[in-house]
């Protein structure tokens, strides 16, 4: 109604077709630089505008970005709700859809984690979806609710062990193993090494929204741990500051944590940091 509305002001006023595009394209512009410039509200209300204004067919991103803005601005239960009427449109953007997916099942193994343990069929039923990112970060993410939860993502995660070429991909489907179910590691895999022996090596891997390989990635004998967290970006600093932890004692707090045993930090944005000892 509102793009018929506008579109018959530019006719009233005697600007041609091309005033209407410049216009729709100029509202496209705002809700993006609002949404980059962490306004999520104000972007948000811009997006929906974009979305009555055109409709699903002619701002089929629009809804996706919606449920961004609501992500961010830590509405999860929305957000959760937001994707899912994005991806039951089938989106054609396959890019999109891929993130919408992902982010889907982070929000909702966080509602899972949170107090409402239904949410993990989201997860669940992710584990057979025909793309392998959203199937492998389906299982990565349903192993973080424990042996129990996390059982149904122990076959993902040995494709993973068995298909996958990429170290840290890899390297993370056999610490989700170890957290779900050890006896599922294979037989060449290292043994998971006991409380009582001691580690050699701090692991660091801070990982953006979605993705299922870390931007940052740090690895530094025990000796040198404390260097681990001068390395640290100032915002992971930040992040791990508002989870209660002192950058400058971390070290002693990740030692009471024992070999193999992952410390998940969750960031403002949707980043992730993982700490381990190994």
């Amino acid at each position: 109604m509102k793009k018929r509305l506008l579109a018959l002001a530019l006719a009233a006023c005697g600007l041609p077709a091309a005033a209407w595009a410049q216009a729709d394209a100029e509202a496209l512009r705002q809700a993006k630089a609002l949404f980059f410039d962490r306004q999520y509200a104000e972007a948000r209300a811009a997006w929906q505008g974009v979305l009555d204004a055109g409709g699903a067919k002619q701002a089929p991103a629009a809804p996706y970005w919606i449920a961004r803005c609501s992500e961010s601005l830590g509405e999860s239960a929305r957000a959760l709700a937001e994707y899912g009427r994005f991806l039951a449109a089938r989106p054609a953007d396959r890019a999109l859809a891929e993130e919408a997916k992902t982010s889907r099942i982070a929000l909702a193994v966080k509602l899972a984690k949170a107090g409402q343990p239904a949410h993990a069929a989201i997860a669940r039923e992710a584990l057979t979806d025909p793309n392998r990112t959203v199937r492998y970060f389906a299982a990565l993410q349903l192993a973080s609710l424990g042996p129990e939860k996390g059982k149904p993502a122990v076959p993902v995660l040995q494709e993973i062990l068995a298909k996958e070429k990429d170290d840290d991909l890899v390297e993370r489907a056999k610490l989700a193993l170890l957290r779900v179910d050890r006896s599922a590691l294979p037989a060449a895999a290292p043994a998971p090494r006991s409380r009582g022996r001691e580690a050699a090596w701090v692991r660091v891997r801070i990982y953006q929204k979605g993705e299922s390989k870390p931007n940052v990635a740090i690895n530094l004998p025990v000796a040198l741990a404390d260097l681990v967290f001068k390395a640290l970006p100032d915002d992971a600093i930040e992040d791990l500051r508002k989870e209660g932890y002192d950058a400058r004692s971390f070290w002693q707090a990740l030692r009471k944590t024992g070999p193999a045993e992952i410390l998940t930090i969750e960031g403002k944005d949707g980043e992730r940091i993982q700490v381990w000892l190994e």
